[in-house]
């Protein structure tokens, strides 16, 4: 990354931009996500935001981190359950028409991946996992220190993982991670029974028994998703980004119940952690992906 690049995180809630040269961030950008989360919304937000970081007289390469299922080429978003409207899109070539340049895409989670392999705190390891928690629950999985991205261009997604099975996931299957464990489905939970519909204030109160009650089950549902993803892998590392990894304590919290779900043998190996760069990491890792076009 030695040229000047725009790197772009679309989230559920925010879009969050910057202007990098060097992995030095030298303007950012955050802004709530179009209401609806309309493509005619949500493109023009990418248009402006691209416009609004570069510098005058020139017109910079873009990378896109978006969540949700690409195929192999990373040309067409097949899935994305928090942006249904976007099925199927042919989504490199309509970002390039709209914004009026050269655009990457690549999954949200794999971007944080990418960011946390060049200045993170997987910088130097061959196999490790990213874990995004959110509105629903992404990863990123490295090994040998490439992306890994399946036969078809659909692995790392572990919000997909069947540990539930009445739960309605918003891809439309019942049982999956994000179902259980995602904020949007601990919010709705909560809203059900009376209690806000937000996240800071349920993890706050989260020793109220009526809150304990949503949030613990969730929790150990994301350990055992954890301890499947340690026997699966065996990763160097996990490492945890997205905005519920912030929350107050969460990984002293969730540690001891995944190893409790580990074999003896993986337990004194067991290496959970919380990004040291936040949300930089998946913008950085769309940056990046510029690289593929110079």
């Amino acid at each position: 990354m030695s040229k000047l690049s725009i790197g772009i995180d679309v989230g559920g809630h925010y879009i969050k931009a910057a202007l990098i040269e060097e992995y030095k961030f030298l303007r950012r950008w955050e802004e709530p996500t179009s209401e609806g989360r309309t493509i005619e919304g949500v493109t023009e937000q990418l248009k402006r935001i691209a416009g609004e970081l570069e510098p005058p007289g020139y017109t910079l390469s873009v990378g896109i981190g978006m969540p949700g299922f690409l195929d192999l080429q990373r040309e067409h978003l097949v899935l994305s359950p928090n942006f249904p409207d976007w099925k199927g899109l042919p989504l490199k070539t309509l970002l390039e028409d709209r914004l009026k340049r050269k655009v990457m895409i690549e999954n949200d989670a794999n971007c944080y991946a990418l960011g946390e392999q060049l200045a993170g705190l997987a910088k130097g390891l061959k196999d490790f996992v990213v874990l995004t928690l959110g509105t629903g629950i992404g990863g990123g999985i490295v090994v040998d220190g490439r992306l890994f991205k399946g036969a078809h261009g659909f692995a790392g997604e572990p919000g997909h993982m069947v540990l539930g099975e009445t739960e309605l996931c918003g891809c439309g299957c019942y049982g999956h991670l994000e179902a259980i464990s995602g904020t949007d489905a601990m919010e709705r939970k909560a809203g059900q029974i009376g209690l806000p519909e937000d996240m800071k204030i349920l993890w706050a109160r989260r020793d109220e028994p009526a809150i304990t009650k949503i949030i613990m089950p969730s929790l150990q549902t994301m350990a055992k998703a954890i301890a499947s993803i340690v026997h699966l892998l065996d990763p160097e590392m996990i490492i945890l980004g997205g905005g519920f990894s912030r929350a107050e304590e969460l990984l002293s919290i969730l540690k001891p119940m995944a190893l409790k779900y580990l074999t003896p043998h993986f337990r004194d190996m067991f290496n959970l952690k919380i990004s040291s760069l936040g949300n930089d990491a998946a913008i950085l890792g769309a940056a990046s992906l510029v690289d593929e076009l110079n």
